[in-house]
């Protein structure tokens, strides 16, 4: 996979993934979950500055999350796109 794949580039994988692998769907659902919770924590600066913390956790598993995503993405690739 090339470094500037995004998920959005490998939207008919994700598809797939998420239709015949449950683990798969769990973890890219929690990772939108997440985002969607940063996202809006972030918008509000008084919450924001009393949860920084837990923002800081969120983005760690958010991240770990994506690693995990973009690994199993790699793995069903057809092997023709990999290079």
């Amino acid at each position: 996979m090339r470094k500037t794949d995004t998920l959005q580039d490998n939207r008919e994988i994700i598809a797939e993934l998420r239709q015949k692998d449950s683990h798969f769907a769990s973890i890219f659902d929690e990772h939108t979950e997440l985002d969607q919770k940063i996202n809006q924590l972030e918008k509000d600066l008084v919450k924001h500055t009393s949860r920084e913390e837990e923002i800081e956790q969120m983005k760690r598993r958010k991240l770990h999350l994506k690693d995990e995503i973009y690994k199993a993405i790699e793995k069903n690739k057809p092997h023709a796109l990999n290079q």
